[in-house]
C-alpha cells in the first residue's frame, strides 16, 4: 500500500484518459476510464488514492468543467469496485457491483435530466423517429426505383417504440461491458502491485443474494406505478430495472445447471449446451428464482446421498 513508481504511473495514466475527454477519442477512453482509478483505490490507503488523483481532477477542472463532471461519475465505481478488491471480495461481486453501480448512475442522471431539466426521453427518441422519417423520405424521393416505397406514419411510430423498448437493452449491455472491461484490466495490473485478486468462481458455484427476490417484488410494484404514471423517469426505471432482475435470475440459473451437472458427474459440455438454452429461452429463469427462493442445491446433494 505504499507509494512507489507504479502508482505515480497509473495516476499519470488516468490524467491521460481524463485529457482525452476533451477530445473525440473519448468515444473509445471512456470505456477505460474506471480502470486507473480502481487499481488506485485498491493499491493505496484512501489518503493516497486522494494524493494520486485529485491533482488529475483539478487540472481537467481548469480545463473543462462539464468534462470533470464526467470524470467524477466514473470515479464512483472506481472507487466501489476497488473497495471490493482491497477487501479481498470475488471477482463476481466486484463485477456485479460495478455493473450495479452504473446502471444505478444512469437512472440517477436521467432522473436529474428529467426533473431538473425538463428532458424527456421517449419524446427525445420519438423525435430522433421523426428526423430518420425525413431522411429517408429524402431518400426515396431522391431516387426514382425506390419510388414505389412509402415510408408510413406508422413506421415511424413503431420505430419510435422499438427504440424506447431497446433503452433498458442499451442500458445493462453498456454497464456490463464497462464492469467487464475494467475487471478484465484490473486484475492483472493489481497482481503486477502485489495486491491479491481472487479468482472468477467456477459457474457451479454461482449463487446470487437471497435479497434479490425482494428487488424483484419492488420492481414488480415499480410497473405497476409506472403503469399509470406519465413521469418519463419512473417508466425508464420500470423497463430497465425487471431486465436487469431477469439477466440476474438467468445467471442464477446458469450456475444452478453446473451445478447440476457437476453433482451428477457430467460434462461441462453438455452444462455449456444447456445454458445456451436458458439464453435462449428466457421463461427458463424460473429455475433461478425457485434457485433463490428455496433450498434446491441442498435437496440435491442429500438426494445422492
Amino acid at each position: 500500500m505504499k507509494f512507489r513508481l507504479a502508482t505515480v504511473a497509473w495516476s499519470v495514466i488516468y490524467l491521460l484518459l481524463l485529457l482525452t475527454l476533451l477530445t473525440p477519442l473519448k468515444i473509445i477512453t471512456v470505456f477505460l476510464l474506471i480502470v486507473p482509478g480502481a487499481v488506485l483505490f485498491s493499491s493505496l490507503h484512501f489518503k493516497g488514492f486522494l494524493i494520486h488523483v485529485m491533482p488529475a481532477l483539478l487540472i481537467l477542472a481548469l480545463l473543462d468543467v462539464y468534462s470533470l463532471l464526467l470524470a467524477i461519475y466514473f470515479l464512483i465505481p472506481s472507487m466501489l469496485m476497488g473497495r471490493i478488491y482491497k477487501r479481498g471480495g470475488s471477482s463476481f461481486q466486484a463485477l456485479m457491483t460495478g455493473m450495479g453501480v452504473i446502471l444505478a448512475e444512469f437512472l440517477v442522471v436521467l432522473l436529474i435530466a428529467t426533473y431538473s431539466f425538463g428532458f424527456d426521453l421517449s419524446q427525445y427518441l420519438r423525435d430522433q423517429a421523426a428526423i430518420t422519417e425525413n431522411i429517408v423520405q429524402q431518400i426515396l424521393s431522391a431516387n426514382p426505383m425506390l419510388s414505389g416505397t412509402n415510408w408510413t406514419a406508422e413506421d415511424t411510430q413503431q420505430l419510435g417504440t422499438m427504440l424506447i423498448g431497446r433503452v433498458p437493452y442499451v442500458l445493462i449491455v453498456t454497464s456490463f461491458l464497462l464492469a467487464v472491461i475494467t475487471h478484465a484490466l484490473v486484475r492483472p495490473a493489481l497482481s503486477s502491485l502485489d495486491v491479491p485478486v481472487r479468482k472468477m468462481k467456477p459457474a457451479r458455484e454461482w449463487r446470487l443474494p437471497r435479497a434479490l427476490i425482494w428487488y424483484y417484488l419492488l420492481a414488480i410494484v415499480i410497473e405497476w406505478i409506472a403503469s399509470s404514471s406519465n413521469g418519463s423517469w419512473i417508466q425508464m426505471v420500470s423497463i430497465s430495472m425487471l431486465p436487469l432482475v431477469h439477466a440476474c435470475f438467468t445467471i442464477q440459473t446458469i450456475g444452478f445447471v453446473y451445478f447440476w451437472m457437476h453433482s451428477r458427474k457430467m460434462s461441462s459440455v453438455i452444462a455449456l449446451l444447456l445454458s445456451l438454452v436458458v439464453l435462449i429461452v428466457p421463461p427458463l429463469r424460473i429455475i433461478g428464482i425457485i434457485d433463490l427462493a428455496f433450498p434446491l442445491r441442498e435437496a440435491i446433494t442429500r438426494s445422492k446421498k
